[in-house]
């Protein structure tokens, strides 16, 4: 059987981690804003070094794993 867990993991958090659709660390004017729909390079670097470090988490040291059929 195929383990879907990493793939379910990566592709919720893509979603909720895309810079300026939920919430945008740094921010234009603050540290965090939501729901601004914009985004920068430095926004992008610290979303994907957040996603990488909860991918491990999940991924590596809870080790979800989803088993189908």
């Amino acid at each position: 059987m195929a383990d879907w867990g990493p793939v379910f993991v990566a592709v919720v958090l893509f979603v909720l981690l895309s810079p300026g659709l939920l919430f945008q660390i740094p921010g234009k004017g603050r540290v965090v804003e939501f729901g601004s729909l914009q985004t920068s390079g430095v926004a992008i670097f610290i979303h994907s070094i957040i996603f990488l470090g909860l991918a491990a988490v999940f991924m590596l040291v809870i080790g979800i794993h989803v088993y189908l059929g």
